[in-house]
């Protein structure tokens, strides 16, 4: 490996030294190996033996991987191991200058989690959480010291999405929201500041990915197959909405869907749909399970794509799924701009840098043109009259005074 690679790995500028991780699942583990790439000592900590034993073997059939791959040597690979040690007992993380909990997703036992740790770790050390969906208030609010308190939100697998979203609650001080994002940075990350709103960025504006298709599929206008075909071939999406919820799992992808749907007041844009929640109840979850809105080999291969021969499908019928899908993220995009969740800049390199967008939203609004954007949902609007299908208030103002979002 040449020293131009290793100065890419590793980072010596780092304002942190010792990290914690709670929690050595595949988050979790992936975490860790991004801060002890970047040359923290790390200490992986979870109540299970077992499970701290497979990520260490995990971990070294990564990083074996990628010694096959000449992207590192023997001697980084040691390096990067000797940087984690495994722990199963809370207090060992009590040298942290910044920890990170990486556990289920359910607020009382992060909560319970946080408040325990803090007895623990020095006044100065970062308390984050790498929650998806949950309220970072109410977690900060367990802690005596809450203004410690961040979110910090990778995206899987940890060490290959360049993307994390930092969000500070309504606690937490400029001081940490500005050293955690330098941290975040000296990491090789790409970060993009989101406020404490459900689903941040990336969960939110993307609902309307797999919200919208289930819809067409629901409304009985196209198969799933159909549907992933038109947003692959036309939008140059790398996986459809359909491959897409069963790589991350059925009951993952609808019990995002349900929080945020919850935690808007039941806005109706955010609306689950049966027939994504039907599927979990069958235990049809994806790639996981052999069976989903396709069927997997062993490999977590598709096996069969509902018998439907995609090239006889109509080009009228996948532009006008495409466009459909396509608008309402535009327009989920637009409209976290308007209510400040995040920068234009922000919105794009999330979904480009944290789903693998082909584009960032905001500027293919702009090539497509807002005039385009707003006829289209006034036309989705008429044609259903649901509040589902309203148009974001900045859009609509942006496309009256002849703006766009970046030129």
């Amino acid at each position: 490996m040449s020293e131009n690679q290793k100065s890419k790995i590793v980072n010596p500028q780092s304002p942190i030294k010792f990290v914690g991780i709670i929690g050595s699942g595949t988050m979790g583990s992936g975490i860790a190996q991004v801060a002890a790439t970047s040359g923290c000592k790390v200490k992986l900590y979870d109540t299970n033996q077992s499970a701290l034993d497979k990520a260490k073997a995990a971990l070294e059939k990564i990083l074996s991987r990628l010694i096959e791959k000449g992207r590192i040597d023997f001697e980084e690979k040691n390096r990067i191991q000797s940087n984690i040690l495994y722990v199963n007992n809370l207090k060992d993380l009590s040298d942290s200058n910044l920890t990170v909990e990486a556990i289920i997703e359910n607020l009382d036992i992060k909560q319970k989690v946080f408040s325990e740790l803090e007895t623990y770790v020095a006044d100065d050390c970062i308390i984050a959480s790498n929650t998806s969906s949950l309220s970072m208030a109410s977690i900060a609010s367990s802690l005596k010291k809450p203004e410690r308190c961040i979110g910090i939100h990778f995206f899987n697998p940890a060490p290959l999405m360049k993307l994390v979203e930092v969000i500070p609650a309504i606690q937490t001080s400029k001081e940490v929201l500005d050293k955690s994002i330098q941290i975040i940075k000296n990491w090789n990350k790409v970060v993009a500041v989101a406020k404490d709103t459900p689903g941040f960025i990336v969960n939110r504006v993307a609902r309307p990915f797999y919200g919208e298709a289930l819809r067409i599929y629901e409304e009985g206008l196209a198969d799933f197959s159909t549907i992933d075909h038109s947003l692959k071939t036309l939008g140059g999406f790398k996986m459809g909405p359909f491959e897409l919820m069963d790589f991350i799992g059925n009951d993952v992808n609808y019990t995002v869907t349900e929080t945020v749907f919850t935690a808007f007041y039941f806005d109706p844009r955010y609306k689950p749909a049966f027939t994504q929640k039907r599927f979990a109840e069958a235990g049809y979850l994806g790639r996981k399970s052999g069976k989903g809105y396709y069927g997997y080999d062993v490999n977590g291969k598709i096996i069969n794509n509902n018998n439907v021969t995609v090239s006889a499908v109509e080009e009228s019928l996948k532009e006008q799924i495409f466009n459909r899908v396509l608008v309402m993220l535009i327009n989920e995009a637009a409209d976290a701009l308007f209510l400040n969740i995040a920068s234009a800049e922000d919105i794009d390199n999330a979904m480009t840098k944290g789903v693998n967008y082909p584009k960032g939203l905001l500027a293919w609004a702009d090539e497509k043109g807002l005039d385009w954007c707003v006829t289209r949902m006034d036309d989705l609007y008429n044609e259903y009259h649901e509040d589902r299908y309203r148009c974001s208030p900045l859009l609509r103002k942006m496309n009256r005074e002849n703006r766009t979002f970046f030129n």
